[in-house]
């Protein structure tokens, strides 16, 4: 194990599958001379050339479907969105055409692409900048949606998705990619459908995914202090859903809150509620209940997105609520 950022495991899991298949590119705004908007892609064009990691214009519809266009004829493409807030550009592509491409050509070609970039909110960015899209995405058959939430995570998904058949939506965290943490030495890959268990607990189980891991962590850490044992379950994929490693912990404590960023109407932690519900009901102690943000554009006041966005206080009354406390 070494620590590094959240960035470098991202650009070693790219780095990696370049070198082993030379049918793997990366495109985007930036990715190559300026290094990433991030810095992601620091290096990767001295190392790979200009042919594999390629800048494009500000044309999010075009160079995706260029993207999807390679990927259904051999190469499997790694398509950097700035922020998934600029995705709603080139929609139109993920979901009518790489998501459908498979079904409608009966099988005949497949879309091996992977569509990575920021997701969320990072701080003062207003309204149009910090949106969460993975409920969006995760709703279409077709796809698979993964939101790692460390390092370690990072680039065991991200390998596993370059290397995956289908089209896969990568969603990372503008206030992630300087975040450190232990990541193997060597070659690893973590499977896209399965939940870890990141701890134990025996009152409550807490359910996330991605940067508001953070937050559940920092959450059982707190009420660990006050004698409240939290079972804490990081999804890493929000489609696949790891749905029976969630109703087996609600199995042993009774009880479950799902933490996400995203707006309260068809979220993921409302699938969530409903798969509890009609699998475990007979379990739980006390109904579902959920951390999200409120239902309203987010402001540029930091007041203001520390009132609308969830955070460990109200994690914390949630778990309180259905311990009955």
């Amino acid at each position: 194990m070494r620590e590094i950022q959240f960035r470098e495991a991202l650009r070693e899991a790219m780095s990696e599958e370049m070198r082993r298949d030379e049918n793997v590119f990366l495109m985007g705004e930036e990715v190559a001379e300026y290094n990433g908007a991030y810095k992601v892609s620091l290096g990767m064009l001295d190392e790979f050339g200009p042919k594999r990691v390629i800048d494009t214009p500000i044309a999010e519809l075009g160079f995706a479907g260029i993207g999807i266009g390679a990927s259904m004829n051999g190469l499997r493409p790694i398509v950097e969105f700035m922020t998934f807030n600029f995705s709603l550009v080139a929609i139109d592509q993920i979901i009518n055409s790489a998501a459908k491409m498979k079904y409608m050509s009966g099988g005949q070609y497949n879309c091996p692409i992977v569509f990575r970039g920021a997701t969320g909110n990072a701080g003062q960015l207003g309204s149009q900048h910090s949106q969460n899209f993975e409920n969006w995405y995760a709703n279409t058959p077709g796809l698979k949606v993964v939101v790692p939430s460390n390092p370690a995570d990072a680039k065991g998904l991200l390998k596993s998705a370059i290397r995956d058949d289908d089209p896969v939506i990568f969603m990372e965290s503008e206030l992630m990619y300087g975040d450190k943490g232990p990541v193997p030495e060597g070659e690893y890959l973590i499977p896209i459908g399965v939940a870890d268990v990141v701890k134990e607990g025996s009152d409550v189980t807490l359910v996330s995914f991605g940067k508001f891991m953070k937050i559940a962590n920092e959450t059982a850490k707190v009420l660990e202090g006050e004698g409240i044992s939290v079972e804490v379950i990081d999804l890493r994929s929000v489609r696949p859903i790891d749905f029976e490693t969630v109703v087996e912990s609600v199995k042993k404590t009774n009880r479950l809150v799902v933490l996400e960023e995203a707006w309260p109407l068809a979220s993921i932690s409302s699938e969530i509620a409903y798969h509890v519900s009609r699998n475990a009901f007979d379990y739980l102690d006390a109904p579902v209940q959920r951390v999200v943000s409120k239902d309203v554009p987010l402001p540029y006041a930091p007041t203001l997105i520390d009132e609308i966005l969830p955070n460990v206080d109200k994690t914390v009354k949630a778990i309180k609520s259905v311990l009955y406390r």
